[in-house]
């Protein structure tokens, strides 16, 4: 199975009130060397990579304000990942990492060059997460006004993702860079190729900025859970990360999403699943389930609201926390007010049953237990819906990721579960085997290669 760590440039992520546990680490986020210590516990225990989400506005829809999210660090504050990146690479030999960028606001242009710079800098091992941005916060500071609408944000997407492909695959050639000293030629014009876009939301007419990295496209990740989101990643993702409660409701989507890939003309298994996870894990079953009744001391009802608040669009102040949640539509992340009322249909959800759900972990399922157990309900994740890993998420910053390496991963290499080597040198070839550093024939980007340069110079 592959694994990656999911955690966030900021002191606290998912889980809500944790940051104040005596073992977080949540408060050196600002500090590189912490983030180093980080890639070699993971390169160490032959973690696949990193996972990085972000968020580029905030949560301010809960009493109408920011202010619960700020004192609870409800993902803010928030620092740029990107950053973090090229000193976790110099660190580490085979960690890959992915990263979270909108498509929201930045120009493809842009964004094209910070991975193309990231994936040369860490030798081809950076994968872009591909996200649409939700928050009205995000939409007023970046000088949009209004958030466009849920299709709006996804038709733009995929505009941009065209874009950023065509840069990256038809731009300069294979052996544009000749370094012929004596002719006085770094790269040979001719093999350089602009690739004249034209689109409803962008126009690009020139050339890539970056000559070819090792992966020359980054593994394109993508995540959501939508309609549009799913036919997004059967067209353009290469991975895709999922949060399902159940095991039943995830395999859905995972052959909702593979039968998708198949009618985009691509075979089922070029595209990667990982699902959220959240792990506490220790020696003992017993002492896992101490640690998790201490975590869930530390839970704020409070900081819980404000994510989930921001997450659904919809202020959870304005209804009473023992009263059961009402259907509603929201302009919002719609899956996320959607889970708990489609979750369970025997069950009452009020805000405080939601709050005490997502309080560790957000809304990803929990594992509790010592090695075996971990190990079995893992393996069981794999076996019935058709996964191919995880992104393990965190209650206490770090800490329990270091539990994971100490009690789980030895488990799973002893199963054969799990790398007991940093594997492959890219992150695509970490995916989907030694040799495979490139997109795939039966990727869309790959049509942007040299009969598109030829056709457009």
């Amino acid at each position: 199975m592959k694994i990656f760590a999911f955690d966030f440039s900021g002191p606290a992520h998912l889980s809500a009130g944790l940051w104040r546990h005596p073992k977080d680490r949540g408060a050196e986020y600002n500090n590189v060397e912490f983030w180093v210590e980080y890639a070699r516990l993971l390169e160490d225990a032959c973690f696949d990579g990193i996972f990085f989400a972000d968020n580029i506005g905030y949560h301010d829809v809960y009493k109408g304000s920011v202010d619960e999210a700020l004192r609870d660090a409800a993902q803010i504050p928030a620092n740029d990942p990107a950053y973090l990146i090229p000193a976790m690479a110099a660190a580490t030999k085979k960690l890959g990492f992915g990263v979270t960028t909108s498509t929201a606001y930045e120009q493809p242009y842009t964004v094209a060059r910070k991975f193309s710079t990231l994936d040369h800098l860490t030798k081809g091992r950076v994968g872009w997460n591909v996200v649409t941005s939700y928050s009205e916060s995000a939409a007023q500071n970046h000088g949009a006004g209004e958030q466009r609408s849920h299709d709006d944000r996804y038709t733009r997407a995929e505009e941009f993702i065209d874009v950023c492909l065509k840069l990256w695959e038809g731009s300069w050639e294979d052996d544009a860079v000749v370094r012929d000293a004596a002719g006085g030629t770094y790269a040979d014009p001719a093999k350089v190729h602009a690739i004249a876009h034209s689109g409803p939301s962008f126009t690009v007419p020139g050339i890539h900025l970056c000559e070819p990295s090792p992966q020359r496209t980054p593994v394109i990740f993508q995540a959501g859970g939508s309609s549009r989101g799913i036919a997004l990643a059967a067209n353009t993702a290469e991975a895709v990360f999922m949060n399902s409660t159940t095991k039943s409701g995830l395999k859905k989507w995972v052959d909702t999403l593979r039968a998708a890939a198949v009618v985009a003309g691509r075979r089922p298994e070029s595209i990667a699943v990982l699902q959220m996870v959240t792990v506490i894990s220790a020696a003992t079953d017993e002492e896992a389930q101490a640690k998790y009744e201490d975590y869930l001391s530390y839970v704020s009802y409070e900081g819980a609201m404000a994510r989930y608040s921001g997450w659904a669009g919809l202020d959870m102040s304005t209804l009473d926390p023992d009263v059961p949640l009402a259907d509603v539509k929201t302009s919002g992340t719609q899956t996320m007010l959607d889970v708990f009322t489609k979750m369970d249909p025997d069950k009452v959800w009020t805000p405080r049953a939601i709050a005490e759900y997502i309080g560790i972990g957000g809304t990803s399922p929990v594992i509790v237990g010592g090695p075996e157990t971990c190990a079995n309900e893992l393996e069981s994740w794999v076996r019935e819906t058709g996964i191919s890993g995880f992104n393990i998420a965190h209650a206490v910053k770090y800490q329990d990721i270091k539990d994971f390496t100490e009690f789980v991963v030895p488990e799973l290499q002893n199963r054969g579960a799990m790398r007991t080597d940093g594997g492959a040198s890219t992150l695509r070839e970490k995916l989907f085997g030694a040799g495979n550093a490139l997109l795939p024939s039966d990727h869309p980007g790959s049509s942007h290669g040299i009969a598109y340069q030829l056709t457009v110079s």
